[in-house]
């Protein structure tokens, strides 16, 4: 079983910057590749990708509407991953949520595609 511990988010002012971390737990070296993922969840709104890293080539993607200002990255040595959030806007307040993907077959840019969950970490951005 492998469970995933986020760090705390924070309130930022538009314009700033702030780096979550997501921290695995448990056997992630029984997978051979995975892919580890950020999502986030607006108030009234559904859960959606905000960008993803294979573990072993570090290939990365993101979102559309977050592309150029964030960045996701991994320690191998730690098996942490963090996304990097800069230029942030109102628009980015959500709940980040990171997810692992212990068999990805696709772009694992769908939050069907993962299989562990943290428990979430409140963004706000203020305007």
């Amino acid at each position: 079983q492998v469970q995933l511990v986020e760090s705390e988010g924070g309130t930022v002012q538009a314009g700033g910057s702030l780096r979550l971390s997501c921290a695995p737990s448990g056997r992630t070296e029984d997978f051979i590749y995975y892919v580890m993922g950020w999502f986030r969840q607006a108030p009234g709104k559904e859960r959606e990708f905000v960008a993803r890293i294979g573990w072993d080539a570090g290939i990365t993607l993101y979102s559309d509407s977050v592309n150029g200002r964030f960045t996701i990255s991994r320690d191998k040595d730690t098996g942490t991953a963090y996304l990097l959030m800069n230029s942030l806007k109102p628009e980015d307040s959500a709940v980040y949520y990171c997810a692992l993907a212990r068999s990805p077959a696709g772009r694992t840019m769908t939050s069907a595609e993962y299989n562990y969950w943290g428990r979430g970490t409140l963004v706000t951005v203020s305007s």
